[in-house]
């Protein structure tokens, strides 16, 4: 397993550098790619396999919105683990469709730290195993409507696709234990090694650049909540956007806002990515809003949440790391205020 790890660690550690605004890199449609990715791995299954991987849409609905982040005995879908190495290369091929380049990196770190956490905890009272994480279909990729569902400890990404086209690509979950890794270690991760930098880096930067007036308007809890809210919920929160809109920021502050935003957003194919940009400024990018709570620097429980009309994104870091290091454990996530699952659009 170390050196499965280091591999994957050698081989994944490729992040795509932003540049200014909302156009960062070329445009591909995704469904074509996820659509054969997904046939191609169901053709590898055996009959069993697929019973357990490929779900109804409309009558495991429940199923289809059932997502978390935590460690559970059961889930939905097929094991990594219980696939063949070629089964186990064609479910990578569908996950490197559904994200770009730099979510694929940090995906595939998200799932190889499971074996640091396994290293430190020893036999603790979860299982963690880098191949404990599950891929389900909701119908064949080949008909007009079908969903995807790709979830395991700290991670949950969740597809529609309908007439060719991506219709809904949340909840976005991903998760860092540690945020920072500070131990040395068996695994290959090298202590420094920080899967969601970006996330945590440029809201630092963002909160600490703010005026006095500024900083009043974010800052809506001295303390951070000990969770993002509506986890495992199959629609987001509701509540008003709080904190400082992006019109009463200065043009730096914007431009840290946007490439922060823009961090979660790349995390999917470029088309999706720029969908969800697209539908920010078009929504009026003055009036998305960046909240924080907690403390201003590494350490210390801290949280932020930014919400437009269109999308929520929320950060939270206040637990320890499984080493015992304070506020050292990332959970983030990506919704759609005009509901997840592609919901809203189903009942109209």
């Amino acid at each position: 397993m170390r050196r499965h790890a280091r591999g994957m660690l050698l081989l994944l550690l490729v992040l795509s550098t932003p540049v200014a605004g909302w156009t960062f890199y070329r445009t591909t449609s995704p469904a074509g790619e996820m659509s054969e990715a997904a046939e191609r791995f169901l053709e590898l299954l055996d009959d069993d396999q697929r019973t357990t991987a490929l779900l109804s849409y409309d009558d495991d609905a429940a199923q289809r919105v059932n997502w978390h982040f935590i460690p559970k005995a059961h889930r939905k879908g097929l094991q990594l683990k219980h696939m063949t190495p070629g089964q186990r290369k064609a479910a990578h091929t569908l996950l490197r469709a559904v994200l770009s380049k730099s979510g694929y990196g940090k995906v595939s770190k998200i799932m190889a730290i499971e074996q640091l956490l396994a290293e430190i905890e020893g036999k603790g009272r979860f299982v963690r195993d880098p191949q404990r994480y599950y891929f389900t279909l909701f119908d064949a990729p080949t008909g007009d409507r079908w969903g995807l569902s790709i979830e395991g400890h700290h991670l949950s990404l969740n597809f529609v696709v309908k007439d060719g086209e991506v219709v809904s690509s949340t909840p976005q979950f991903l998760a860092a234990n540690p945020g920072v890794v500070k131990n040395e270690n068996k695994s290959g991760f090298a202590v420094g090694t920080r899967i969601l930098a970006a996330e945590e880096q440029l809201a630092f930067e963002l909160i600490n650049g703010l005026d006095d007036a500024q900083r009043k308007a974010a800052v809506i809890a001295e303390r951070a909540p000990k969770e993002i809210r509506a986890a495992g919920e199959p629609q987001p929160p509701t509540d008003a956007p709080a904190g400082v809109p992006a019109g009463r920021l200065g043009s730096v502050q914007q431009k840290l806002l946007r490439k922060l935003i823009e961090e979660y957003a790349r995390a999917m194919p470029a088309t999706i990515a720029e969908q969800r940009l697209a539908a920010i400024d078009a929504a009026g990018f003055e009036n998305v809003h960046f909240a924080w709570a907690g403390a201003a620097g590494p350490g210390i429980g801290h949280y932020y949440r930014i919400q437009g009309e269109t999308f929520l994104i929320e950060f939270v870091n206040t637990q320890p790391d499984v080493a015992g290091n304070p506020a050292n454990h990332i959970h983030c996530v990506w919704r759609d205020m005009h509901g997840d699952f592609a919901l809203a659009t189903e009942s109209r």
